[in-house]
């Protein structure tokens, strides 16, 4: 299944380069006011879906524009353009993300960056790799040494509990932030090194399943804001697993603030 993941996630890659090459052309629809989709998305994550379904007829399939379709104990979980805002843009920064997943466990997980020429892989208990060689989560374990990484996906889904608290308390104690659009992108950067940690807020599983592989199978370490596993559904926080217990704490007294004003129940989903 890997040399099958992998050639499949660098033809998918391709696409989208060709798609890349004549974005003034794309058809683009809008789910809302901030959140986009392309001609390519729909194209991309069709050929992903065709190329699964021959192979695998019997699998499930869970892709970002079609939804859920109904399989054995085994799904794919894909995501054709993740930050397409930045795919449309003409920027470097989006992925391809496909991960497959059995029993809800990911067991192997891609993500290729194709305008940077970088594809990663992870096998559960076999390690992450970046164009077939090792890689390993930085060891910086103090914040001001650190560039995270981070997005605004609530914001583009009106959100009254979004990042913007957590932006402000954490800009001051870390060397850098950067904000490049894809959430599998960055996850797999928290792998290789390039970042520290990432955060977000109301993300999908096609938006991280593959990059959450990735960078477990590379030393790093994934939660919610609290340290648990209890709202992963809402709040992702990952990074290279030493900085991780300083980051919580900042995020737990954000969260505590928010909480004095309104519950935060009343602002997730």
């Amino acid at each position: 299944m890997k040399e099958f993941l992998l050639d499949l996630i660098k033809r998918a890659g391709d696409l989208t380069l060709e798609y890349r090459a004549r974005l003034e052309s794309l058809s683009i629809d809008h789910k809302s006011d901030k959140d986009i989709v392309t001609e390519a998305d729909r194209a991309v994550e069709d050929f992903i879906i065709d190329a699964i379904r021959s192979r695998f007829a019997d699998h499930a399939i869970f892709g970002e524009e079609t939804g859920k379709t109904a399989g054995n104990e085994f799904c794919w979980v894909i995501d054709p353009i993740d930050g397409t805002s930045s795919f449309v843009h003409g920027q470097p920064y989006y992925s391809v993300s496909i991960a497959l997943q059995q029993n809800g466990t990911t067991i192997l997980g891609a993500v290729n960056v194709p305008v940077l020429g970088d594809i990663f892989c992870a096998e559960k208990g076999k390690g992450a790799t970046r164009n077939g060689i090792p890689v390993q989560a930085s060891t910086r374990d103090r914040l001001v040494n650190c560039h995270l990484a981070t997005g605004f996906a609530c914001l583009r889904s009106n959100f009254g509990y979004n990042n913007l608290p957590f932006l402000s308390e954490i800009a001051p104690v870390v060397r850098e932030l950067r904000m490049y659009g894809s959430a599998a992108a960055d996850l797999c950067y928290v792998a290789c090194g390039l970042l520290d940690g990432f955060w977000e807020l109301n993300l999908k599983p096609y938006d991280v399943a593959a990059g959450s592989i990735v960078l477990e199978e590379a030393g790093g370490k994934i939660t919610d804001f609290t340290g648990s596993f209890e709202r992963m559904d809402y709040e992702i926080l990952a990074t290279n697993g030493f900085i991780h217990d300083s980051v919580v704490d900042v995020f737990i007294g954000v969260r505590n603030t928010i909480n004095g004003t309104m519950p935060l129940s009343e602002f997730a989903e």
